[in-house]
């Protein structure tokens, strides 16, 4: 440590993803016309693509437990052999977690006609239960969403089926052996599933970003116990029928970011949640956050528990400090007509009130109305404290509220830095959907967070923290240069698609959007700076400069590698623009929203160390001034960067 005492920078990877760790390698297979990547760490096999075209996002295996977790796979022995067209992988799965303990091996194999085949030979070497057991394939939600589909049936009946457009409650396939989709005019892929009966699920009721096939039906009783010695095989296979009409296209070495036809959406209010776990923010937190415009915070008060009316006090008081009104999430009982009339008048200080029931997924009709009835000075909203899909499959009764509302987390399935991104566009999705069943009625997305907040399958007390590990909600990238590029494109992606309002992480803390005072309490697993503030934070601050303005609908070529964010208020234009991957990425920005001259001001490994540290100063940064080339902005983000443009209002002289 210097001489000053101030802390060492964090090294590279901590600020890029928020670990020393580094990220899975990929190794890419090529077979006859197709192309995969197959990641050992996970043994998963991921984007198997017809040129640019995607036929698959992924085909994995997984054991999950009675309470819906993955257990995560231990692989070794893993073997590559590539040919000129065609290959052969394998590898050993060790998949062990308290009483589970289950070993498989499992083989890839890639033809020259492009088949690809995955198969799984698994035993138990315990006796335990499982939810689930065996593959799951993957469908992307881009290539699919709305197009034509050919099922075939365990009877070997074949039928004419349709992937959602919307996202479908319940399960729109089921019973299956094989699914067929056209990948390009001419060329159909069929994903044959042996070893169990499937179906698909549309999982973008989590904000997974596909449609995922799965086995074992959930009509069927679960959980289920698998016996020690019980032996499990299971294939996918991945099959070119017909012959394209037109060449492959190669990948695109730019990305590009450009306007889509649709009208701008108004930008949502965003707000942050009271940080529950931590103790009350302290002078300089409180004007950190008042800098970054909240217009709201959100607290959960349980109107059964003694301590609500101090939470209340504290919500209250800590959203005067800060300018900002209270999203009251009011949770009550049986007794919930008692409970509702405890609540003061909300009327200039609270922004709407949201109501769930203790013992209810979504809520049902009669609380919405007794709320509706009660509550006064804000609109009251219902829906539900876990996911969209609860929302989506227990729809409100739009007549009785004034709005409805629903969390995210993009990790409800996966954990990886790759699939926190593919979960992004489905947000939007989220937001389309409840539009079509809430007949116009405003969408409040509450909170976001990066893990789940708690596991609403788990029953009875959580489980004790594991030493060497952080607590289930929490999540290192919330302090990296990731957590602002995933922040920038859940806004994004919410914002266009025309949510009302939206809550992000917490005040402060490990969940929040800066680090205490006294700093993380555990450094060695979350090394973020003492009293920092998390990158993430900026991308917030610099959305909520335009509150009040509105949002222009702009496409990524590749939305997995880059996003874009175009906000407009008067005559001040900003675009901030993302880069999702590890890798440096060479984007092209749409010079129309900005004119000829732009300041950039970048947020990346370089400026991070500033950026934690002095918010204001960040804040003040006037940036670099930059030429538009033939109308367009041409920029090299390094991995996980931000970059902020702003409209140069007054030209520069030349020189």
């Amino acid at each position: 440590m210097p001489a000053t005492g101030r802390a060492e920078p964090p090294s590279r990877n901590v600020m890029l993803y928020g670990t020393e760790e580094p990220l899975p390698t990929a190794v890419e297979l090529r077979t006859g016309p197709v192309v995969c990547l197959f990641e050992p760490e996970l043994a998963l096999l991921r984007y198997v693509k017809y040129g640019d075209q995607e036929i698959l996002r992924a085909v994995y295996a997984a054991v999950r437990n009675k309470v819906w977790g993955t257990v995560t796979p231990r692989v070794s022995n893993v073997t590559v052999e590539q040919r000129a067209s065609s290959f052969r992988v394998t590898f050993d799965v060790d998949c062990i977690e308290g009483d589970i303990d289950f070993a498989w091996k499992g083989t890839l194999t890639g033809d020259e006609r492009g088949t690809v085949k995955y198969d799984f030979a698994g035993s138990a070497r315990s006796t335990f239960l499982r939810n689930r057991l065996g593959f799951a394939v993957l469908h992307p939600v881009k290539e699919c969403a709305g197009k034509a589909c050919v099922l075939e049936h365990s009877s070997g009946l074949k039928e004419d089926g349709q992937f959602p457009d919307l996202i479908s409650p319940h399960q729109p396939f089921k019973d299956l052996r094989a699914i067929s989709h056209t990948v390009v005019p001419g060329l159909m892929a069929e994903v044959r599933f042996d070893g169990e009966i499937f179906e698909t699920e549309d999982h973008r009721n989590w904000t997974d970003g596909n449609y995922k096939t799965y086995c074992t039906p959930l009509e069927r009783p679960y959980p289920v116990e698998v016996p020690h010695g019980q032996q499990i095989r299971q294939s996918v296979t991945v099959k070119l029928v017909g012959q394209a009409s037109g060449a492959r296209v190669s990948r695109r070495v730019e990305v590009e970011v450009a306007e889509i036809k649709g009208s701008t959406a108004k930008l949502p209010t965003i707000g942050l949640g009271i940080a529950a776990g931590h103790a009350p923010m302290n002078e300089k937190e409180t004007a950190r956050i008042r800098m970054l415009k909240p217009a709201h915070l959100r607290v959960d008060v349980r109107m059964w528990e003694d301590g609500w009316r101090a939470q209340w006090d504290r919500a209250l008081k800590e959203a005067a400090a800060v300018g900002a009104r209270v999203e009251a999430a009011v949770f009550v009982s049986n007794n919930a007509e008692q409970e509702l009339k405890q609540l003061p008048d909300g009327k200039d200080r609270v922004a709407r009130w949201l109501v769930f029931h203790k013992d209810e997924r979504s809520t049902q009709q009669p609380w919405a109305k007794m709320a509706r009835a009660i509550l006064k000075g804000a609109p009251v909203g219902v829906g539900t404290n876990e996911y969209f899909t609860e929302l989506n499959r227990e729809r409100p009764s739009v007549e009785l509220i004034d709005l409805s509302c629903y969390s995210i987390n993009p990790q409800v399935h996966a954990f990886d830095n790759e699939s926190l991104v593919e979960n992004l566009e489905a947000q939007a999705d989220t937001v389309r959907t409840a539009q079509s069943f809430l007949q116009g009625k405003p969408i409040a997305v509450t909170p976001v967070t990066l893990r789940p907040r708690f596991n609403p399958q788990a029953q009875g007390a959580p489980e004790p923290l594991q030493e060497g590990r952080l607590p289930s909600k929490i999540d290192r990238r919330q302090m990296s240069l990731f957590g602002a590029a995933w922040t920038l494109g859940s806004v994004k992606y919410l914002s266009e698609a025309g949510a009302s309002s939206i809550t992000y992480y917490e005040t402060h803390g490990w969940g929040g959007v800066m680090e205490t005072g006294k700093g993380s309490p555990m450094p060695s697993l979350f090394p973020s700076v003492p009293g920092g503030v998390f990158p993430l934070y900026h991308v917030l601050s610099e959305v909520n400069d335009f509150n009040g303005g509105t949002v222009q609908p702009v496409e990524s070529n590749e939305p997995l590698r880059s996003c874009a964010l175009v906000l407009q208020k008067g005559r001040l234009r900003r675009v901030l623009v993302a880069n999702l991957t590890a890798e440096v990425q060479p984007i092209v920005v749409d010079g129309r929203w900005l004119g000829n001259q732009a300041r950039l001001v970048w947020l990346d490994e370089h400026s991070y160390d500033g950026a934690v540290r002095n918010s204001g100063l960040y804040g003040m940064n006037r940036g670099s001034l930059m030429e538009a080339s033939g109308g367009k902005y041409r920029l090299a983000l390094l991995p996980y960067a931000v970059v902020r443009m702003d409209r140069a209002l007054f030209r520069s002289p030349p020189g």
